[in-house]
């Protein structure tokens, strides 16, 4: 039993099974907070807990899956391609959105670190806390971060986004359906987006442009900012 536990192809099965767990759960229930990457790492965890599967075990298939990332992290050209169109229509606007929300995020979370006297690794782990996964934890391990609590801050912030977008719309009276797309994709990056394709369809194709966009202002001035706190 612990030669099958011990194998790659274990970590990466049971790492789908907890994913689709999570999927389906979210799809029964309808509820944001209930996100199947929340739920797999949960269900990881308990079974590392209670069987005797360990963390090392695990990694072997798990390494498999972060090895993934990475062109996942170039598979993002493609969505931004598709949605050049939308770009050329109002770059200014859009840019400037995208732009402005990346800084505010890195500069929040700078601020917030300091006041909590978080430590410099947890700062930098959480830094790249408003971008979609792949970008995250490769950007995480660059700055010198943890790219598990990069992940965890990543789920968070989606979650957030997703639950309190239309909300926060209406105490701000943003009825704009550009601006609500910009503001929820470069906020709460692909978890969002799944919001905003249900608030309306531009709102969302505007939130998936906006998720490649902030990516890559974030990955331009996330060193750069970091550098100035060494």
């Amino acid at each position: 039993m612990t030669d099958v536990l011990a194998t790659p192809v274990f970590g990466v099965l049971i790492s789908l099974l907890a994913f689709e767990i999570g999927l389906w759960l979210n799809r029964k229930t309808q509820l944001s907070l209930l996100n199947p990457l929340l739920i797999a790492v949960a269900l990881v965890i308990l079974l590392i807990q209670l069987t005797p599967l360990t963390l090392e075990d695990y990694n072997r298939g798990g390494q498999i899956i972060s090895f993934l990332l990475a062109p996942a992290t170039v598979a993002l050209a493609i969505p931004l391609y598709k949605s050049i169109r939308l770009l050329k229509e109002s770059p200014g606007p859009i840019l400037a959105g995208v732009v402005a929300g990346s800084l505010l995020s890195l500069l929040s979370i700078i601020f917030l670190s300091k006041l909590f006297h978080l430590s410099q690794e947890l700062l930098l782990s959480m830094m790249p806390k408003s971008v979609t996964t792949p970008i995250g934890i490769a950007l995480s391990e660059q700055l010198g971060g943890l790219p598990q609590v990069t992940v965890a801050a990543i789920v968070v912030t989606g979650i957030f986004g997703a639950v309190l977008a239309q909300p926060l719309f209406r105490i701000l009276k943003i009825t704009d359906p550009v601006a609500q797309g910009i503001a929820i994709g470069t906020a709460s990056h692909v978890l969002g987006t799944a919001k905003a394709l249900e608030i309306g369809e531009t709102e969302g194709a505007m939130s998936g442009l906006s998720i490649s966009l902030a990516g890559l202002a974030t990955v331009l001035m996330a060193p750069i900012l970091s550098s100035w706190l060494v």
